[in-house]
């Protein structure tokens, strides 16, 4: 029997897997996804909030409103990018995500509240308090999914960022976000850049595809996005 899964290669943190969300939503409604955490700004790369790093982000985050429609919220234009206690580390919502699939098979959904509570509510989604909360929110036990962050954290994580970053090379994925059509075992990139605020295009791309060999869809996708280790324009 054929199989087919789209695998998204992301990350929390990429302004640009943000504006690439409603793509995920759609690409659920036809073809199973599975989500890959790269761990963009995890570790040595984890960044506190500075006056710099908001003049950074601001023109891409706008940017992306621009092109995609997805909104931006003063709480974080205004709040969270002008709070110099906060620090941007993909670790913990990684955890989060991954957790929440371990739980209840809820990992992407995990991901969109994360990423709303990041983007327009100007939330800390790197504080533990915040996870849970989060957790809670998409109707998950906060007790359970407390347990599960914590093993996550310590049992899975830096495993499946690793794994991650080899699926990348293996497709030949270039950044954050990726997405590899996997059919019958094999990899192809598709031109994210394409679809963006374009859900519906996607979506009846993803069917017209499933019953052909969709190997001839693999040129070089169009610049954008953000790279292993940083986000740009």
């Amino acid at each position: 029997m054929s199989t087919t899964t789209l695998h998204y290669i992301h990350d929390p943190l990429c302004g640009w897997c943000y504006g690439a969300a409603p793509l995920v939503k759609a690409a659920r409604e036809v073809v199973p996804v599975r989500a890959h955490g790269g761990g963009m700004m995890a570790g040595a790369r984890r960044q506190p909030v500075t006056p710099q790093l908001r003049d950074y982000v601001m023109p891409h985050d706008r940017r992306i409103a621009e092109l995609t429609g997805q909104p931006f919220g003063d709480a974080y234009f205004e709040g969270l990018l002008r709070d110099a206690s906060a620090v941007f580390d993909s670790a913990p919502p990684t955890a989060a995500v991954l957790a929440a699939e371990t739980l209840a098979g809820r990992g992407l959904d995990m991901l969109s509240r994360l990423q709303s509570a990041h983007y327009v509510e100007g939330r800390r989604i790197a504080d533990r308090a915040v996870l849970v909360e989060m957790a809670g929110a998409i109707g998950l036990d906060a007790t359970a999914f407390a347990r599960a962050l914590d093993d996550a954290q310590r049992e899975e994580l830096h495993a499946h960022i690793a794994e991650t970053r080899r699926l990348m090379e293996r497709a030949g994925a270039r950044g954050f976000p990726s997405f590899v059509l996997e059919r019958d075992g094999k990899l192809t990139v598709l031109d994210a850049g394409a679809f963006l605020g374009r859900p519906q295009a996607l979506r009846d791309w993803l069917r017209a595809q499933l019953p052909d060999d969709v190997a001839s869809q693999g040129s070089a996708p169009a610049a954008f996005g953000c790279g292993p280790d940083s986000c740009s324009i």
